[in-house]
């Protein structure tokens, strides 16, 4: 925790609870996880994400969507899109993240939190239940698909700051797993993503 995210209060102490990870498992017949989705805007993590939460509720899973617009709306309405404040909108995130995974859910979150250093702070954060999912159509897809005609604004000058014209994207060096939303269908990265919880064992067959 650096210095400008510390606590403002005095005399604070982080209480664990009672209830083991293994009990809140053992209730819900799952693992928790935090499910990362990160990717340009366009890419398909709001489509993805709500459609695999679909899935999990669907097998019985506590699943939950975290969604960029959304919580911008609310959580983080004070924020802009400059780099610092970018990086405490994924710092709040993450913290909110670790609150949904230590209640025994699996957290879906769809932002494209550019930047890798706040992603591995959230893995750090996390722990284990962190998994890195990069949705990448690729970023002539994104533009193609550009749903609120954001690129095309931004290409023009209307927006600052838009992630892969004007301000950067580092993509997860070694995520684990990486979804072509431009190559497979909704159903078909669904699929990919279910999978991958049931091969590391966070979900049941």
């Amino acid at each position: 925790m650096t210095k400008a995210n510390a606590p403002k209060g005095t005399n604070l102490t982080w209480h664990a609870g009672q209830v083991s990870a293994d009990q809140r498992a053992g209730l819900l017949g799952h693992r928790a996880a935090c499910l990362w989705f990160t990717g340009l805007s366009g890419s398909g993590k709001s489509t993805l994400s709500r459609a695999v939460e679909t899935a999990l509720v669907d097998r019985g899973v506590h699943a939950y969507v975290l969604d960029g617009d959304n919580v911008r709306m609310g959580l983080n309405g004070d924020l802009g899109f400059a780099a610092e404040d970018r990086t405490e909108n994924i710092r709040r995130i993450g913290e909110v993240a670790r609150l949904f995974v230590d209640s025994g859910a699996v957290v879906l979150t769809a932002f494209i939190s550019p930047y890798r250093a706040d992603r591995d702070r959230a893995r750090s954060l996390i722990g284990d239940a962190f998994v890195e999912v990069h949705v990448d159509p690729g970023l002539g897809v994104c533009e193609e698909r550009d749903p609120k005609g954001l690129y095309a604004r931004a290409r023009a000058g209307e927006i600052q700051n838009f992630t892969g014209v004007s301000a950067p994207y580092e993509a997860p060096a070694s995520p684990e797993l990486r979804v072509d939303t431009g190559g497979l269908s909704v159903d078909e990265s669904v699929d990919a993503v279910i999978r991958w919880l049931i091969d590391h064992g966070v979900i049941p067959a």
